[in-house]
Parts: structure tokens; C-alpha cells; sequence
């Protein structure tokens, strides 16, 4: 009976490994893709005189895909295509007047675009938006606020209902923690003259990486999806995404993808699938960043990871089939799927971890029956895919304005913390796919802005700070508990096989704990 037990464990938690493994070495797909191309992407863009504002042809002529801007301030201004911008926002009191005060200041001709606030709020954010529209209004700005009578459909329902109120042929979105430079609209706008773009999306950039751990750690993660992966995707001819905001669309490429639906939490994925199986591409501009504003409390984190999450499963079960039925080709289904189901990853790291714990201590079972411990060596491979793809992402492709040594031991010391924190959220992570792909429905939670810059900058007192105490918090507790016994039964057993696995997975879910209620505490 026992070894029955063995073998369903070490099943299990192999299944699991090989899912995670196939997943790495699908990202070491996009690295490959991403330094293959490297050379031979656009250069960055750069004003440079050209009367006949014609497109200009960068690197190899063979990929005539990769295009770099020209200078559209030669052209006369009712020449530059009319762009309305559009600002989901809800209950955003810390940052509204900061985010209108940044959307100003583009230097696009103000008879050429249009600002539209599409303002959900039920607190003070309505009165302090009103003021601030009237002030900007006064000052020659087409800008509006529009308020729906209920918040139907949440961010893609606020989105579809502005639809009739815009008079731009491309839109503009942006999440209330940006601050897009003056310059934005001109440097993104030339790529429209490629009639097959529907879609430009930017770089995301961290105006307070360095406030905390969490935001440091937070800061690879995204580094890795706005590099490799991203422009990897792009390269490789694969689909990739808009990221909801710090993007333009074309409107007409959004009504022929059937417009924003509010039936997955991540309307940007699901729009950008749809928008590609229409025949559409999305430019990726690795080289224009976008500043933003990182969640800095471990709740706030936990909300968006968990939207993020769901609504990639949700997407995932909504959109796989198309894919499938789609004419894309092998590869890109392949690529498209693992695309889909990247969220899934956390729910195999948690089986992982779990099932690991009875594997130590059953693993005296398998070894009479031929089981190896050198048998998981193979599974090192994803392991150093995954290191391969963080370390190009964050000490080679972002400009860090610091020398390669400090990039690199700043590196070393921050990925293992972040291969923590990641496994930390695992349970957290897990219910929302699961929730995800089983069709829970549930409301879009908002990811709290805070207005942090720097460490003078606190959220201690903000009124949007999460004060609820979830289950899942209780047992990530209870897990790391769990997996710090773990580390001292397989000393007692003295087998290390897993020692650095569970102590890795106790960090994580203890951090994740810690963190947790302390940010619950605060006044």
C-alpha cells in the first residue's frame, strides 16, 4: 500500500515538473527569438528631418515589419491623425489631478486630440476630476469627463460605452498610475502608416522600483514580459498582447475585432487574440517606456496578481479553441497556447511544492524499486532556461544608468528572492486559475494607486488600503509552517535532495504572510 502512495506522489509531482519545464523552455523559445532579432530591430526613435514624412526602412530589408519613425512635426498639424485619449479610472483620489496634469503636456497638436476621463468613481475622484477638466477646459483643451449611471462591465464596459462619445480614429488608453512623456503620441503614432498595425504598445518603466523589496522584485518580473517576452513574440511571428495600458489602438481595428467585452478580467488579452485572428499586428516598442507606478503594499499586489491570473484562464478557455480553429500556423498555435496558459505555471508550482513534502519522506520506497534521485537532474534544464531569459531581461536589454557589475550582483541577489516570492504566491495565484477556467464570476478589483514616488512617500494612511483578511493569507501561514518542517524532517532523515526547495518555498510563503498582515494592520 505504501509504495502504491510513493508511486501516486512521485507521479503527480512529476506531471508537474514536466508542465513547468515545458513552460521554461517555452520562454527560452522567446529568448532565443529575442536575441536572434536583436540586431536587426528599428533603431530608437529619433527626430530626424524628412519633408516627404514618408516611412523609413530600419535594419535588415528582409524584415520590412521592423519600422522606425519618422518626424511628423515636418507635416502640417491637420495633417497628424486625430487621437482621443481615453482615462479608465475608478475611486483614484491620489493620482487623478497627477495623471491629467502629465496627459496635458503632450506636445501633439491640442486641435488633434481629444481627452476623455471615463470616470466610474463613487468618492471624492468626481469632484477633484471636475475641477480639474474645468481648469484644463479653460486653457483650450478638448477634455471631457464622462460618467456612466453604473459601472457596468467595469474597465472594458467604461471602455465600449466611450466608444460613441470618441471622435479619434486611434485611442489612447492609460491606467491612472502613468505618466507617458510629452512625446508619447509622436513617437507612436508614425507606426499607423503600416495599414496591418491595429495596435502600438509601449514599454512599462517603474517610477518607484527602488521604494521596496516588493517593488524591486515586481520590477523583474515585468522587465522579463516587456523584453523578452514581448518583443520575443514579435520576432518570432508569434501573437502577442496589449497590456491595457501605455498602448494605441486603431479604432477600426478595434470594431472589426467585435469591440471590448467584459467577459474575461483581462479585456486587453482577450481584444488583442481576436484583434490578431482578424489579420491585425501589434508593434511592440521595446525602446519607448512608459513610467508607472508599482503596487507597493503586498494586498494591492495580491489583487492585481489575482485579476492578472483569472483573466488569463478565463481567457485562455474563451479563446483556445479559436486559436485552434484559426490558420495560424503550428508553431504559433503552440506558442499562442502556452501564451494562453502561462497563469496555469502557479497552479503546477503549488502542486510541486505541496506534493514534495510526502515525496521526502516516501522517497526511501521508491529507491527500493530503482528510483533514482539523480532521475529529477534533468528537469536543471528549465530551471537554467528560466535563468537565462530573467538575467537578459534585466541586467542586458533595460538600460539600468548603472555599470554592468553593480546590474549584475544587484541580479544575483534579487532572483532568488524573486523565485521565492513567486512560489509564495503560488496558493494565491492557483485559486484564481482555477476560479478562472472553472467560469466563477466575480467583480474587477482595482489595484489601488498610492501616488509613491520614493521612500518619503507612504501608503500607511490611504483610504483604498486593503484591511480585509482573506483565507488564503491564513494558509500561506499555515504553508510556511508546512514547508519549514519539511526542511527539518529532511535534516533529521539527513536527505537534502529537497532542503533548498523548502526553504525557498518557506521564505516565500512566510514573506507572502508577513507582509500580508502587516499591510492589513496599517493606520
Amino acid at each position: 500500500m505504501m509504495s502504491v502512495i510513493a508511486y501516486l506522489v512521485f507521479c503527480i509531482y512529476t506531471l508537474a515538473l514536466v508542465y513547468i519545464t515545458v513552460y521554461c523552455l517555452m520562454q527560452f523559445n522567446l529568448l532565443y527569438h529575442y536575441k536572434r532579432h536583436k540586431n536587426r530591430e528599428a533603431v530608437p526613435l529619433r527626430p530626424a528631418p524628412s519633408p516627404e514624412n514618408e516611412l523609413v526602412l530600419a535594419g535588415n530589408a528582409a524584415d520590412d515589419h521592423y519600422l522606425a519613425a519618422t518626424d511628423l512635426s515636418a507635416a502640417a498639424p491637420e495633417e497628424w491623425p486625430f487621437v482621443t485619449v481615453q482615462l479608465p479610472i475608478y475611486n483614484e483620489m491620489y493620482v487623478i489631478e497627477r495623471l491629467i496634469d502629465n496627459i496635458t503636456s503632450f506636445d501633439y497638436p491640442k486641435d488633434r486630440f481629444e481627452i476623455h476621463i471615463l470616470d466610474d468613481s463613487t468618492d471624492e475622484t468626481v469632484e477633484i476630476t471636475r475641477r480639474k477638466v474645468e481648469e484644463y477646459r479653460a486653457k483650450g483643451f478638448n477634455i471631457e469627463q464622462i460618467i456612466r449611471k453604473d459601472r457596468q462591465g467595469f474597465k472594458a464596459g467604461a471602455l465600449r460605452d466611450a466608444m460613441p462619445y470618441a471622435k479619434g480614429d486611434f485611442m489612447a488608453i492609460f491606467d491612472a498610475d502613468f505618466l507617458p512623456r510629452p512625446d508619447f503620441l509622436k513617437n507612436t503614432m508614425p507606426y499607423f502608416q503600416d495599414e496591418e498595425i491595429g495596435v502600438v504598445q509601449t514599454r512599462w518603466e517603474h517610477i518607484n522600483e527602488g521604494y521596496s523589496l516588493i517593488t524591486k522584485l515586481q520590477a523583474i518580473q515585468l522587465n522579463v514580459h516587456f523584453t523578452v517576452e514581448q518583443a520575443g513574440r514579435m520576432r518570432g511571428d508569434y501573437l502577442l498582447q496589449f497590456n491595457g495600458t501605455a498602448g494605441v489602438w486603431r479604432r477600426q481595428t478595434i470594431e472589426d475585432a467585435g469591440g471590448w467585452e467584459a467577459d474575461t478580467l483581462t479585456e486587453d488579452l482577450d481584444l488583442s487574440i481576436r484583434a490578431q485572428l482578424k489579420g491585425w499586428k501589434i508593434r511592440f516598442l521595446e525602446q519607448i517606456g512608459s513610467p508607472a507606478e508599482l503596487p507597493a503594499e503586498m494586498n494591492s499586489l495580491k489583487s492585481q496578481q489575482f485579476r492578472w491570473m483569472k483573466g488569463g484562464a478565463e481567457t485562455a478557455r474563451k479563446m483556445l479553441p479559436t486559436v485552434w480553429r484559426s490558420d495560424l500556423s503550428l508553431r504559433q498555435k503552440i506558442q499562442a497556447t502556452s501564451h494562453l496558459l502561462s497563469s496555469s505555471v502557479f497552479l503546477f508550482v503549488f502542486i510541486t511544492g505541496v506534493f514534495s513534502v510526502p515525496l521526502l519522506f516516501l522517497f526511501g520506497e521508491l529507491m527500493e524499486v530503482g528510483v533514482d534521485s539523480k532521475y529529477f537532474a534533468v528537469f536543471l534544464i528549465g530551471l537554467l532556461s528560466i535563468i537565462a531569459v530573467y538575467y537578459v531581461a534585466n541586467v542586458e536589454a533595460i538600460p539600468q544608468g548603472e555599470s554592468f557589475a553593480k546590474s549584475f550582483f544587484k541580479f544575483l541577489f534579487l532572483f532568488p528572492l524573486f523565485l521565492a516570492l513567486s512560489m509564495g504566491l503560488s496558493l494565491h495565484n492557483s485559486v484564481a486559475v482555477i476560479q478562472g477556467f472553472l467560469g466563477k464570476q466575480s467583480p474587477f478589483v482595482r489595484t489601488p494607486k498610492f501616488n509613491i514616488k520614493n521612500l518619503r512617500d507612504s501608503f500607511s494612511r490611504n483610504k483604498y488600503v486593503i484591511r480585509k483578511l482573506s483565507w488564503t493569507t491564513v494558509f500561506e501561514g499555515l504553508l510556511a509552517l508546512y514547508f519549514a518542517g519539511a526542511v527539518i524532517g529532511g535534516i533529521y532523515l539527513e536527505n537534502t535532495m529537497f532542503i533548498f526547495f523548502h526553504l525557498m518555498l518557506a521564505l516565500g510563503y512566510g514573506t507572502i504572510f508577513y507582509f500580508s498582515l502587516r499591510h492589513l494592520s496599517l493606520k
